[in-house]
């Protein structure tokens, strides 16, 4: 009976573990549960980048809030959300996604070990440039542009994301 009782407790632990594992939010669940990431939503969905983005990865995002994309020029965001600019806007936000899991701690070790800078390659295959300014991480882009990382460490199954207060743009 003692046995039976404990191989009962077993399976119901790891039953619980199970259901708790794979209720972990990925990545663009975490994005779409954040009012501040509405406009980053809309752009992955309209660049098709749902599904990638909900693979394995893992992949750390650096994500930009609603406020970061109202910094670029009017019109950019509508202009970028139309289907026949899908590659474009694809490209940009691929510029915000690195293959790997980075948090907090490996970009500052990686800036470290850089003596000051730590050039990353994106997913669309071009460098994003992070190093400390005033103790807080900034991203340099291709084109001079900066953003800094505002909130680390939003852990999802996926990956991580780092929210940023600009959005980076690739050459």
């Amino acid at each position: 009976m003692k046995k039976l009782l404990q191989s009962a407790i077993v399976a119901v632990v790891v039953l619980l573990s199970n259901v708790a594992y794979s209720q972990e939010k990925d990545i663009v669940d975490i994005a779409v549960g954040s009012e501040a990431h509405s406009t980053l939503v809309a752009a992955v969905k309209a660049a098709g980048l749902v599904e990638t983005l909900k693979s394995a990865g893992p992949f750390t995002v650096f994500a930009p809030v609603n406020e970061a994309f109202s910094k670029l020029p009017a019109g950019t965001v509508d202009f970028l959300l139309k289907p026949e600019n899908k590659a474009a806007l694809a490209k940009i936000l691929t510029y915000h996604v690195v293959a790997g899991n980075l948090d907090a701690k490996a970009v500052i070790a990686a800036i470290k070990e850089g003596k000051g800078k730590a050039v990353l390659t994106t997913v669309s295959g071009n460098k994003l440039t992070a190093t400390i300014d005033n103790g807080k991480v900034k991203l340099t882009d291709e084109k001079g542009g900066a953003a800094f990382v505002t909130v680390t460490d939003l852990k999802g199954s996926n990956g991580i994301i780092h929210v940023i207060d600009t959005v980076v743009l690739p050459k």
